[in-house]
């Protein structure tokens, strides 16, 4: 079952990321985080009213309340270096670095994996990595973008670790994500406020009201997409090792590589494919384990 919704994470977050890169391109990227999460919250409460999760209300939300809050920086951060680039730099090290943090926790909380598993993990962190397609040799890449992605990184692997820990139950989980969208809401929103007192603009110049109700299905998909991935990956990570959940989770980069080559027709370079194949390999020793 590990396997199954860690991958299908995978899946989910690199749909979301391939479709939040491309609105970022149309809107400013705090106003896709904010639009995107707030959809999200509306489907979320109808969920919630209909299964009856406010009785699951417990101390345990407060790690939904951290992961809501650390979310929108995270994703914003991620958003803007990938808008600084370049992009084969910030995809891999974001990958990695969101990786490590539950990895370390699992050790942490005493998990063990056996000698295939490591094997596996290695392997697909290594694919990762490649996947991503690094720019060996190419652009230098500012100490800004760095901290940003950096940044971006450690958000994205403290969001696996709170949200893994915020609900035991399916019911618990729907609230659990439900507050956390409500917090990026309330924080992104606040954000954006700041921003737009400051005079960044929150849409494009012209008539940006119709560029954000065309946008309104492909921001829809990205929130969704992105609150299912972290239902998923929480049951991931409640039926099996958080190690080996993490490093699956964190396939994602393999397949917005692989949108970004059947939707917007880029080619991936040689190292890219090679990646790939080590994300597979990784995975299939994973599984084994």
């Amino acid at each position: 079952m590990t396997t199954m919704f860690a991958l299908a994470t995978a899946l989910l977050w690199g749909f979301a990321d391939f479709g939040g890169g491309l609105l970022t391109r149309r809107l400013p990227g705090l106003t896709v985080v904010v639009a995107s999460q707030t959809l999200a919250v509306l489907v979320l409460g109808v969920i919630v009213l209909a299964t009856g999760a406010w009785s699951e209300a417990g101390p345990k939300l407060w790690f939904a309340v951290a992961a809501g809050l650390v979310g929108p920086i995270a994703m914003l951060a991620f958003y803007k270096a990938l808008a600084l680039g370049p992009m084969g730099v910030v995809s891999p090290v974001a990958a990695l670095g969101g990786v490590s943090v539950p990895i370390g926790v699992g050790l942490a909380l005493g998990e063990r994996p056996g000698a295939g598993q490591l094997t596996g993990i290695a392997i697909a962190v290594l694919g990762i990595v490649l996947a991503s397609g690094p720019e060996i040799g190419g652009a230098t890449v500012q100490r800004q973008t760095l901290g940003l992605t950096l940044l971006a990184a450690f958000g994205f692997g403290a969001v696996m670790a709170f949200i893994a820990e915020a609900a035991t139950t399916l019911t618990g989980l729907f609230l659990a994500l439900f507050v956390q969208r409500v917090t990026n809401v309330l924080a992104g929103g606040t954000a954006l406020w700041v921003s737009a007192r400051r005079g960044n603009p929150v849409l494009p110049e012209g008539d940006g009201r119709a560029v954000l109700r065309a946008a309104l299905p492909a921001l829809a998909f990205v929130g969704l997409a992105d609150v299912a991935a972290n239902g998923t990956y929480a049951i991931a990570a409640q039926h099996g090792p958080v190690t080996v959940a993490a490093v699956l989770a964190s396939l994602y980069p393999v397949i917005t590589a692989l949108a970004a080559r059947g939707v917007l027709k880029e080619r991936m370079r040689g190292i890219q494919a090679a990646g790939a194949g080590l994300a597979m390999a990784g995975t299939v020793l994973l599984a084994a384990g």
